[in-house]
This record gives C-alpha cells, sequence and structure tokens, in this order.
C-alpha cells in the first residue's frame, strides 16, 4: 500500500463498499417488508451525482418525497378525471411537472429539483405496476427505499468509504 496512490485508494476502498452495504440494503428490505429496495440504489445514484454532497442530502430527500407524494397525487387525478386515458395523462403531468418546478424555485436551497422529478417517475412506474397502486403500502415502501438511498447507501456509505481511505492513505 505504500506506493498506492490516492486514486487507488479511493477506488477500492468504494468498491469494498459497494460490494458490502448495497447487498446488506438488499437482503434487510424485504425483511422490513419493503419490496422497493432497489429504489435505494437510484437514490443513491441522484445523491453521487449530485457529488456525494451531505449538505444537500436533506433537499434531496424532500424531493424525493415530494416525488412520491407527487406520484400519488397524480394518479389520485388520473383516477378521477372522465376523458381519454392519453389526455389525462398529458394534462396531470403539465399541471404538477410545472408546479413543481415554480415551487422548487420559489423555496431555493430547499428542495432538490431533480430528485424530486426523478422521484416522480420512480414513484409513477413503481405504483403503475404495484398492486393497490397509490391505495397500498407501496408510497410508504417507495419513501423508505428512496431515504435508505440517500441516507444509508449515499452519506452513511461515503462517510465509511471516506474513512477507510483516509486509514489506508496515512499508512502508506
Amino acid at each position: 500500500m505504500k506506493n498506492w496512490k490516492p486514486e487507488t485508494i479511493d477506488t477500492l476502498t468504494l468498491a469494498l463498499c459497494i460490494a458490502v452495504f448495497p447487498p446488506l440494503w438488499a437482503v434487510a428490505a424485504p425483511c422490513l417488508n419493503v419490496n422497493t429496495g432497489a429504489i435505494a440504489l437510484i437514490c443513491a445514484g441522484v445523491y453521487v451525482t449530485n457529488g456525494n454532497k451531505t449538505g444537500d442530502a436533506l433537499k434531496i430527500s424532500a424531493g424525493f418525497l415530494l416525488g412520491d407524494v407527487w406520484a400519488c397525487l397524480a394518479m389520485w387525478i388520473m383516477d378521477r378525471m372522465a376523458l381519454n386515458p392519453n389526455a389525462e395523462l398529458y394534462l396531470t403531468l403539465f399541471v404538477l411537472g410545472g408546479l413543481a418546478v415554480l415551487t422548487a424555485s420559489a423555496v431555493p436551497g430547499w428542495i432538490h429539483l431533480p430528485s424530486w422529478l426523478c422521484g416522480w417517475a420512480i414513484a409513477l412506474l413503481t405504483l403503475g405496476m404495484a398492486e393497490g397502486g397509490y391505495r397500498s403500502s407501496y408510497p410508504l415502501q417507495i419513501a423508505v427505499s428512496m431515504l435508505a438511498g440517500v441516507w444509508y447507501v449515499g452519506v452513511f456509505m461515503g462517510c465509511v468509504q471516506k474513512k477507510l481511505a483516509d486509514m489506508l492513505g496515512k499508512k502508506a
């Protein structure tokens, strides 16, 4: 390890953490009656794409949770409309998409718009395939998976990886 570059140490510790922590969530999620565990990996990807900024974890979490709520609201609205399904979908996405952008823009620093929109898409897809849709426990399961992605796979795993890399770097 004495001759290893810091980038090599970062890569190896990241590989170890990716090999250990997400699979633990994959095994634990069904034990917690969460059938949407893979959503955590998607949400962790958005967190990482934002630069692994722990300071943004709350607003990213808020965005994902709002996306989950937005999906339930969209499905509830479409259930009550009596139009052509394509027209219902277009109108609902038009109005809610615009409102999401306007709302996030009105409170900068509080809501991460990309996670809101991504969370909305994830939840719409999942709820559309889930038995019972938004009337089931799936919205809660989706929320738990989203938060696990940001806080467990993103923040916690990132801290462990950094600590390991620092420890190995000091021994070099």
